[in-house]
């Protein structure tokens, strides 16, 4: 079996690519100066990228993971996400309120998904 690993860096590399399936590290968002709504946009923004790279896209979602760094912004982050992902084709997913590794991020978005056909 060949692993792809794309975007490698020392500690991590943003995606990985093994037997047509894509797993994305956890996106956070480059522009903290906002609300919960624009991180959200930014890092979904970063996902279209980085599925991109490894021959998918939101359409061949599989599954996501939210986290949320206060659960108070679960709709204001929904906003963004509903904007977003095809409602015909919307990955499982779980949303849960974790301590984030720096406190300007209000959210981080894991993702995995099947390479395109």
């Amino acid at each position: 079996m060949s692993i792809r690993y794309i975007g490698p860096g020392a500690r991590l590399s943003e995606a990985t690519v093994a037997n047509g399936f894509v797993f994305l590290s956890g996106m956070v968002p480059e522009n903290t100066d906002t609300g919960v709504t624009e991180q959200t946009r930014d890092v979904l923004a970063q996902i279209d990228h980085w599925l991109a790279q490894c021959r998918s896209d939101k359409n061949h979602l599989l599954e996501a993971t939210i986290f949320l760094a206060d659960m108070a912004d679960y709709d204001a982050m929904n906003l963004a996400w509903d904007e977003w992902v095809n409602p015909e084709r919307s990955p499982a997913r779980a949303c849960v309120e974790a301590k984030l590794a720096k406190p300007e991020w209000k959210v981080e978005i894991k993702v995995s998904a099947v390479v395109m056909v």
